[in-house]
């Protein structure tokens, strides 16, 4: 919703009283209680509404389904592994390696073969264009799949300038619905992709310091 002063605000809905427009706060990703609702509102003359755009959803990501592909015989990974492609990769690309599993874990829990319901492929759910774009020739190989979505994840780190949750939700919900909305586009589920993903880069972090100084007191 835009109003006349170039505000925009993001609403969850509306209601009419007099000549004025209350309106409800979106509360994003935030369980809100029926009190916090209540006071979670802004009061607004209703001539001061310039235009109000309906925001629909992207079509929700569901859990990665585990459809073998008969060209591909690559087997899962082992952890060790999966770490050292991490590596690779991230040392190519200068990217961390903690996030780039965080993506994975995020992405598709670390399975080789999962299929997204709307076609995305892999370990880092490479859509089909993505990855022939990336120069991937088979999303099913672990290698070529991580070598694929790390280089993707670069070139939105380069077009954001090194914004981790912009490139995030770019490679979530596209980079176009990043740069329509000008941030994070108000979508629930790219708002959950990207805490969820940093969340789990934190929590990574927080256990490599962790172990870090377990092993400097011994």
């Amino acid at each position: 919703m835009t109003l006349k002063n170039g505000f925009e605000l993001d609403c969850a809905r509306q209601e009419r009283s007099g000549d004025h427009i209350r309106l409800y706060l979106s509360s994003g990703n935030t369980t809100v209680t029926s009190g916090e609702a209540a006071a979670n509102y802004l009061d607004v003359a209703s001539d001061a509404i310039v235009r109000v755009e309906t925001i629909p959803d992207p079509p929700a990501e569901t859990a990665p389904l585990n459809i073998p592909v008969k060209q591909t015989p690559a087997t899962e990974p082992t952890r060790e592994e999966m770490q050292t492609m991490l590596t690779h990769a991230g040392d190519k690309h200068n990217i961390d390696a903690d996030l780039l599993a965080s993506v994975v874990k995020a992405e598709s829990g670390g399975h080789v073969r999962a299929v997204s319901h709307v076609g995305a492929q892999g370990l880092m759910q490479l859509m089909p264009k993505t990855a022939a774009e990336m120069g991937v020739h088979d999303a099913f190989r672990p290698e070529e799949n991580i070598a694929g979505g790390t280089a993707y994840l670069d070139r939105l780190l380069l077009r954001y300038h090194d914004n981790v949750a912009l490139a995030l939700a770019a490679y979530n919900a596209g980079p176009e619905a990043v740069d329509r909305y000008h941030g994070i586009p108000p979508y629930r589920e790219t708002r959950a992709y990207v805490a969820r993903v940093i969340r789990e880069f934190n929590r990574r972090k927080k256990m490599a310091a962790t172990g870090q100084q377990v092993a400097q007191a011994k």
